[in-house]
């Protein structure tokens, strides 16, 4: 029987138990030190604050990734990451004690101290297990002894993959290469037999598994995987082509086929139902809200500008789909009539985007003769972003998200180049990372395209959260938005 090594959060559990034993100490000794005796427990008050100490640090665990590489970080990315946990629970627990109104229940100087001593123990006993794993996770007794049959021209390098990880649940024990040779060893491992003998040697010896990584030879080795199979030995066959440490890679099966299927990034069925979920509820408040704005600002469009108070444009979405995007009209009812007209006045020179300095396309824009520029209706909806509101309603319909890459329009898109269609793996949002990340002050598109693949590769729904905040703090400080 195999055992399939976790994935995930899961896969640092060790780390995640560690961290809430350390929080648990913390919270006991800063009690301790403050009000000099016994334990928090058996108050009530205290004890809700430990579960909920308990949880909130669980949360943070998985929501956030934060245990993601922990084996590979250094001293100082671990400090960094220690604190950035610790911090997050802390601004939760003030949250909540601000929400229910029960600051003053509670002693500020624990609160405090048990931040203090988590982000100390939590360092230390991070520093430990690591330690603990990195000396002893090597124990021969308790690692999967594998088999590798490799081509000889790849061995080395697959080697190198192969033990580059001392805390690897798996030890490589005998290669075996599938074309003939005169190698003795692949860096210390063993040749131990031909291709023709492997399924006998299998047969013999201690062996858990194999690994396979070989393009030639394959109708030996679809007989060595035969008897394999016969033998109820685990076989793991790497697809050389499918490679890449920055692709997650997972099997799957498609009709009766199993596949290994590689993306940028995937969400599991839970992590989709949040990110609906808070795309539903915000959804919901921003179309409310969007009915109000138009209320207040649809009589001054409509007498500044004749015409529909609210614009639709078809838009690119999710890996091609199109969609039309609706916003309040902040422009004339010319305004794409009169965009080839300013494109070379386009900040973005090759054209992937259109912003102008000033654009006299908008409502109540115009240039005096004096040369002063005059502004009205039309720029303070898009400095304020209210033209953005009634795309929740888009969201609650399912064709753009709260947080996602920005959709770009149909003569945009036809632009694209292979690495720009990156950005339409994601379904659209309405904020993103870019424009959290300096909004209309970014003008070079390739960083746009950057910044939009870093999101889609690292998503998570803290990050989607994280960007969120982000925004409000955006739009509230009126940095303008696309």
């Amino acid at each position: 029987m195999y055992k399939r090594t976790a994935q995930g959060w899961m896969k640092h559990f060790d780390f995640i138990f560690l961290d809430e034993v350390c929080l648990q100490i913390a919270f006991v000794l800063a009690y301790a030190i403050r009000m000099g005796d016994g334990l928090p427990y058996p108050h009530a008050t205290y004890r809700t604050m430990a579960i909920l100490l308990v949880l909130c640090d669980f949360l943070v665990a998985v929501l956030f990734n934060t245990m993601h590489n922990v084996l590979k970080r250094g001293l100082y990315l671990e400090g960094v990451q220690t604190l950035k946990q610790c911090l997050f629970v802390f601004f939760i627990i003030l949250f909540w004690l601000f929400s229910i109104h029960r600051v003053n229940d509670y002693s500020r100087t624990i609160v405090m101290l048990t931040l203090g001593f988590h982000l100390v123990l939590g360092y230390i006993g991070r520093l430990l297990l690591k330690r603990r794993l990195l000396k002893h996770g090597g124990i021969e007794s308790h690692k999967q002894k594998l088999l590798a049959v490799l081509d000889n021209d790849t061995a080395e390098s697959i080697m190198e993959r192969l033990t580059h990880y001392p805390t690897d649940t798996y030890q490589v024990v005998g290669v075996v290469l599938a074309d003939a040779g005169d190698k003795k060893e692949i860096l210390g491992v063993p040749v131990v037999c031909s291709m023709e003998e492997a399924a006998a040697y299998i047969c013999r010896e201690w062996i858990d598994g194999i690994y396979i990584s070989s393009v030639t030879h394959e109708r030996q080795i679809r007989d060595l995987m035969d008897a394999c199979k016969q033998m109820a030995v685990t076989v793991h066959y790497h697809v050389p082509s499918m490679t890449g440490d920055d692709l997650k890679q997972f099997a799957e099966k498609i009709g009766n086929t199993t596949v290994l299927t590689t993306s940028v990034n995937y969400a599991t069925p839970l992590q989709l139902f949040l990110k609906r979920a808070i795309d539903i509820v915000g959804g919901l408040a921003g179309s409310l809200a969007a009915l109000l704005i138009i209320a207040f600002v649809g009589p001054r469009i409509k007498k500044a500008s004749p015409g529909p108070i609210l614009y639709r444009q078809e838009r690119i979405g999710q890996n091609g789909r199109r969609f039309k995007i609706i916003k309040i009209r902040s422009m004339y009812m010319d305004a794409d009539a009169r965009k080839k007209e300013l494109m070379e006045q386009n900040r973005v020179k090759d054209g992937m985007m259109f912003k102008l300095e000033f654009d006299p396309r908008i409502i109540g824009n115009e240039i005096l003769p004096d040369g002063t520029k005059k502004t009205g209706i039309g720029e303070f909806i898009r400095r304020t972003s209210l033209d953005e509101f009634p795309q929740f309603w888009n969201v609650l319909k399912g064709e753009m998200s709260l947080v996602g890459t920005r959709p770009p329009t149909v003569d945009e898109w036809e632009k694209y180049e292979f690495h720009h269609r990156a950005r339409l793996a994601c379904k659209p949002g309405i904020t993103g990372m870019w424009q959290v990340s300096g909004r209309s002050e970014i003008t070079d598109f390739e960083e746009v395209v950057r910044l939009d693949t870093e999101y889609i590769s690292k998503w998570s729904i803290g990050l989607d959260l994280k960007i969120l905040i982000k925004t409000v703090g955006a739009v509230f400080a009126h940095k303008g938005a696309m």
